[in-house]
């Protein structure tokens, strides 16, 4: 996809001299929570309108009752507790556990069905008493649905210490994520937003989850864990008197206290450790931070735009060893863009005339960021530099040289007076062609402003046909800020003119290529759709809008999910009436469901791609209900879990981060359920990851992004 940002901040002041690549990222390192909490520039959480409160006409029909199977709670082999040692440890029941029960407990829970999403839903949004706003929303004259799902029995892991950065069990939490102590002694925590509204309270779902679970105890220090798992029966008895007394009857759910060292887990149980005892990821558990990185950087593997110039993340060996990318060529050059980033076209010219001798390792240079040259601040200088530095780069490239050095000096801030494009050029001399790379960090959020120009400077093609070409013919996804469009819009009649594919061309054909804007850029939002797979791309209303775009980029049928395109007179008919789908009265409210428009709105993704055309999937803002297909339909392709289909999706969104709310969500996991249940046989199925672990990794994901 490629996006004009929202405004970012003024550059940092440019570095006095080249440095070396930035810190790269490793399998232990990637993006994890504790590694890198820094968000990504002007990745943002879109607010998502909600639209009205469902209706409860008359006339609207109740959904339909969920299977008997779907009511009961799941089987669990911790409930009753018959076959487990009962401790001597307080007043409140407490049962030991090992190692290996603890394996067979969660192995067992990931094959039992989830209920119904009417069964707990709206509860899992966050009900509390005094949120007036969001009782009104979701209950509205049935206080039936503010009980305590019974359907419910989940399995929480808690460390006793809380330390979480190393010896962590699969979706272990820290004690003061569930619970709380008061003047009466340990409770669980009151999670339910008091005030606002929100049907993307993910934050909430693991502290919520654990009320209605048998909670497991393990740590290295035996006291620790002893009053540990002292606190958390006494919370769990205090549940369930306080429901008892507002005569609410709720099962009954056990503490239990595991005995055995983690090093047993890491011999014999390897599949259930997240972080081993020294600290580092086993990768044996999927890892939400780790997992969006490599996709990020799948997607932007390092691609050829122009001849030996290529597009990429920084290279890192480890990454490129697990996506399989041992093929990717070696460097000669290697030009790093980032805000701390100088534009130096003089150490180019050195190496091409040869006064910087090239000695058989990669030469490290580096670029301004996309967005770092703010208007009205370029001057003549840094324009002459990116157009100097395009010139320089496409010689080094081809192994080129003019015979003679041109008039006018660069200097090595880009210093240089305004060239004449009419001069004529001598004829070059052949030097060794040098294999360059652009980067950045993740491919494409800082590298966009150098490498769209310099496309464009090679290919002789205008900015807005250079644009759609980047994307459409190179499979680049990329990223600008609105400064880097209106530099390059005032930079374009240049680059054409200085191209070399137009040496031979009069001033008046190459006035005559910049001269018509297609129709397309006219009506353009400032983003491209994402292409999530070849027949299938995630946009919003705006995408919609532009059909002439979306011929451009080969997209001939469009999914509407919630919401429908404003089209003039006559463009239906021109479209075809069979290429457009619309999914009505599904609103983003986390009351209306998705579920049984799913295999439809996969049916009609499965017609375009058969007729070789891809789909456009559509909402308003192209982040929930739009996504929640695109997830579906990856999860049904490619054969992933909902986890990594999430992170899939979210990768190739770019800057706008996607945002299934919570019952969509929850509805995916379901729908998990039912594909590894028809692929491996009936009831045959495991989650990877269970709901509190995928809701509180969503939330730590979306923090660093949230206002």
């Amino acid at each position: 996809m490629a996006t004009i940002a929202l405004p970012r901040a003024s550059s940092h002041p440019r570095s006095p001299s080249p440095r070396p690549l930035a810190s790269i990222l490793s399998l232990d390192n990637i993006n994890t929570a504790a590694a890198c909490p820094i968000p990504i520039p002007n990745k943002h959480l879109p607010v998502c309108p909600p639209g009205p409160a469902p209706a409860e006409a008359p006339q609207t029909p109740p959904q339909s009752p969920p299977s008997k199977e779907a009511t009961l709670p799941p089987r669990s082999l911790l409930h009753p507790p018959d076959n487990y040692k009962r401790l001597s440890w307080g007043h409140h029941p407490i049962y030991e556990i090992d190692a290996a029960g603890v394996a067979a407990a969660l192995d067992h829970l990931a094959r039992q069905p989830l209920p119904d999403p009417t069964q707990v839903f709206p509860w899992f949004h966050g009900l509390h008493p005094n949120n007036h706003i969001q009782l009104a929303f979701f209950i509205a004259r049935r206080r039936s649905l503010r009980k305590v799902p019974k359907c419910w029995r989940g399995i929480t892991v808690v460390k006793a210490g809380g330390d979480l950065s190393c010896a962590r069990l699969k979706g272990a939490l820290a004690p003061d994520e569930i619970l709380q102590q008061t003047a009466s002694g340990a409770t669980f925590r009151d999670v339910d937003p008091k005030e606002g509204f929100s049907v993307r309270n993910f934050q909430i779902q693991a502290a919520k989850s654990a009320s209605l679970s048998d909670i497991l105890v393990y740590g290295s220090d035996d006291t620790e864990v002893q009053s540990l798992a002292r606190d958390v029966a006494a919370a769990q008895h205090a549940w369930r008197q306080m429901h008892e007394e507002k005569g609410l009857e709720l099962p009954r759910y056990n503490t239990f206290a595991c005995t055995s060292p983690f090093s047993e887990f890491e011999e014999l149980y390897p599949d259930i450790v997240s972080t081993n005892a020294a600290g580092q990821m086993t990768g044996r558990v999927m890892d939400f931070f780790h997992q969006e990185r490599l996709e990020m950087c799948a997607m932007t593997k390092a691609s050829e735009i122009d001849h030996n110039v290529w597009l990429g993340p920084t290279p890192d060996p480890a990454i490129h060893t697990t996506l399989g990318g041992s093929d990717q060529p070696q460097f000669d050059i290697l030009i790093e863009c980032s805000d701390l980033g100088r534009m130096d076209p003089f150490a180019l010219r050195a190496i091409a005339e040869g006064s910087h001798e090239m000695t058989g390792q990669p030469v490290y240079l580096e670029f301004p960021s996309s967005g770092s040259i703010i208007p009205p601040s370029w001057s003549h200088s840094e324009a002459d530099g990116i157009l100097e530095s395009c010139k320089w780069l496409y010689h080094l490239s081809h192994g080129t040289l003019p015979q003679s050095a041109p008039s006018r000096q660069v200097d090595s801030q880009g210093d240089s007076p305004m060239p004449f494009p009419s001069s004529p050029s001598p004829p070059p001399s052949k030097r060794t062609e040098r294999k360059i790379l652009i980067h950045c960090t993740d491919g494409y959020t800082e590298s966009t402003l150098f490498g769209l120009s310099y496309f464009s400077y090679a290919t002789g093609l205008p900015i807005p046909t250079a644009w759609l070409d980047l994307h459409v013919s190179k499979q680049r996804n990329f990223f600008a800020y609105p400064s880097d469009v209106a530099l390059l819009t005032s930079l374009a009649p240049r680059l054409v003119s200085e191209s070399p594919v137009h040496a031979s061309k009069s001033p008046e054909e190459i006035k005559a290529l910049t001269a018509n804007e297609p129709q397309w850029i006219k009506n353009i939002d400032g983003s491209l759709p994402s292409r999530v797979t070849n027949y299938m791309y995630l946009g919003n209303l705006g995408h919609a809008n532009n059909p002439d775009l979306l011929r451009e980029m080969g997209i001939r049928q469009i999914l509407s999910v919630g919401e429908t395109a404003t089209w003039k007179d006559g463009e239906m008919s021109k479209w075809g009436a069979e290429n457009v789908m619309v999914v009505q009265r599904v609103q983003d409210n986390g009351v209306d469901p998705l579920t049984e428009e799913i295999e439809g709105c996969l049916e009609f993704i499965d017609r375009g791609r058969a007729n070789n055309t891809a789909t456009l999937v559509h909402c308003r803002v192209g982040v929930s209900r739009s996504a929640t297909i695109c997830i579906a339909e990856v999860m049904r392709s490619l054969g992933f879990s909902f986890p990594r289909a999430y992170c899939f999706v979210r990768a190739r969104r770019l800057n706008v981060i996607i945002q299934p709310h919570l019952r969509f969500s929850y509805e995916l996991l379901k729908w998990e359920e039912k594909l590894r249940a028809e692929r491996n046989g009936k009831g045959q199925f495991k989650r990877e990851l269970e709901w509190p672990d995928i809701a509180r990794e969503v939330a730590a994901m979306n923090k660093p992004y949230a206002r």
